[in-house]
Parts: structure tokens; sequence; C-alpha cells
């Protein structure tokens, strides 16, 4: 079952969650096939990534509890130009890529999306209930690190970030296969009064030592989970595998499900902004308008009979309306 488990370490100032996605992960991927009406499927290594980063947008968008969409990018300069995760606050979650050339069938993130040292990974938290003149809050970080090396892998990538625009230290495991998609995310809790102990002369003292040490012990039991683990074994196994010797305070876990947020009136809407004469020259050269959704493979398609509906004004569609979403 597709679910996402939330718990705490008692007496520590860690948490942690895992997530686990395989009916939904494998509804998208179903969704990229010919019967489906997509556009064939991506690449080994760019299913691969686009997995790891649904998980890593569902572990985020729970960590931060945000009433908004929350949209993880890649931006690349190799044979991936774009990849898109986006979770909403009930956890649906939606992906895509764009892929221009050719993926090596073992090509790490260096090589789809940073072969010259531009690629950019990009978070956007944009709030359901905008106020005027309100912009998104986005946060973007190269894929190097500090010392100017490539970040071969996402969670690498999302440590730095998480780093950076929260200052607290995470630890993030991911991995996709065509089966399942799945994460492990521990992260430490800021603690009251911690900045007045960094502040202390002579240096780290006892208290500030001790609020490291527990995050530091648990983070590297996380890193000995391997790929092959968190993909096979269900949580209740991984939690007792890494953490048996920790006391672990859990909650109620949270369902994550793919949903696209397409429909055939968004697509309408966005015809009516191109124009009636554009549209028209399309029916008139292809027989319809046809509209592929890069997210979901749902096809929509549009005749001379419906393109003159769509342009009819009625009492939710005035003349020179549009809707665009």
């Amino acid at each position: 079952m597709d679910a996402l488990h939330k718990f705490l370490f008692d007496g520590l100032p860690v948490r942690g969650m895992l997530v686990r996605l395989t009916q939904s992960w494998q509804q998208v991927l179903a969704r990229r096939g010919p019967s489906q009406g997509g556009n064939g499927p991506f690449p080994a290594p760019v299913r691969a990534l686009l997995g790891e980063m649904a998980a890593a947008s569902v572990l985020m968008q729970a960590n931060i509890k945000f009433n908004g969409s929350l949209i993880l990018q890649m931006h690349g300069d190799g044979p991936m130009k774009l990849a898109v995760a986006e979770a909403q606050p009930d956890l649906r979650f939606r992906v895509t890529a764009q892929v221009t050339g050719e993926v090596p069938q073992d090509a790490a993130l260096e090589a789809m999306l940073n072969v010259h040292g531009r690629g950019r990974c990009a978070i956007t938290l944009d709030p359901k209930d905008r106020l005027p003149g309100q912009q998104p809050y986005q946060g973007i970080v190269p894929l190097h690190g500090d010392q100017r090396e490539p970040l071969q892998q996402l969670s690498q990538v999302l440590e730095h970030y998480m780093l950076q625009s929260e200052q607290l230290d995470t630890r993030l495991v991911l991995a996709a296969d065509d089966h399942t998609a799945a994460g492990l995310l521990i992260q430490r809790l800021p603690v009251e009064g911690e900045a007045n102990l960094q502040g202390r002369p002579g240096g780290r003292n006892e208290d500030e030592i001790g609020l490291n040490e527990g995050f530091n012990r648990i983070s590297h039991l996380t890193a000995t989970l391997t790929r092959e683990e968190l993909l096979g074994l269900d949580v209740d196994t991984v939690l007792r595998r890494l953490f048996w010797e920790e006391k672990l305070l859990r909650f109620e876990p949270q369902f994550p499900r793919f949903a696209c947020t397409c429909s055939r009136q968004r697509v309408g809407g966005m015809l009516r902004g191109l124009g009636r004469a554009e549209v028209d020259d399309i029916v008139a050269e292809r027989g319809q308008v046809e509209v592929g959704c890069e997210f979901c493979g749902q096809q929509y398609h549009f005749d001379a009979v419906d393109v003159g509906e769509l342009f009819t004004p009625t009492a939710d569609h005035p003349p020179g309306s549009s809707v665009v979403n």
C-alpha cells in the first residue's frame, strides 16, 4: 500500500518519515505507454530519477505542512532538460520530464542534467490562496557541492538545499525502480536556546555536543540502509532493521496518491487563450486540435464542432474571456 509514515525518536530532537509509492508509481509509468496515449516510456535512468523526485516531493511536502503546491524542478544542460515533481498538501503528486537527447543506461545525475556544470535544482512553494501581488517562494541550488564537486545523487542535492534553506541537518535516502519509489528522511529538530549555546565563549560545550550526537548517531544508522532494502522491505522491517535500539513514537500513516490536475475544461481555457483564428487554422490543417498532458498522458481532442462550442459565448465564458490554469 502507498503510505507515508512519520515518527519521532523518543528523548532526541530528531524526527523521521518514510514513504513508499507502489501502486501510484506504477500508475505514473503506465500512463507513458502507447496504450494510454502517452509518448512512450522514459529511459530507465530517467524513470529512476523521477521516482526519487516523486518520493522526495511527498516527503518534503509532508515535512513542511505547506498549504499549497510544492514543486521540485531539475533544470539541466544534458539530454534531460527538465524534470518536475509536484506534491499537494493532501499528498497527491505527479511527475514529468523533458528528454531531448539519448540518455545512457547507466547515466547518473551529472550525465543527465549537469554535463557542463549548469544544472540547477529549484524548489517552489506556491500558496493555495495567494494574496494580491504575492509571489511563490523559490529556492535554487546548483548540482554541485560547496567545493564545486558534482553531486551524483538527488538526495545529496536536497540535503544541501535543506541545510541552506532551513538550517537543519538532514539525511535523505531515495531509491526507485519500475515497481516502487521510496524515501527515508531524517532531520534534526531545532531546540529552544540552541543559538545561545553556539555563542558561548570557549567553543563547543557539552550541551551543544549533546544536541548533535543524537542526530549523528541516527544519521550514521540511516546511511547503512541500502537501495535494495529501501525498495524491497516493508516499513516495519526497515525501521526495526535500522533503529532497533531506539524507541520510536509513530503516528498514523498518510496515504499519497497519483493525481493530475489536468481536465478538458482547463485545456479548453488554454485554447480560448490562443484565440479563435489560431485554433481554426490548426483544425483546418489537421482536422482537429490534439493536446496531451505531459504529466499523465491524457489526450484531449477538439474537432471543428468542439471548437465552435468552445468559442460560443456563454454565461460562464463571455466574449474574449479565457481560462488558463
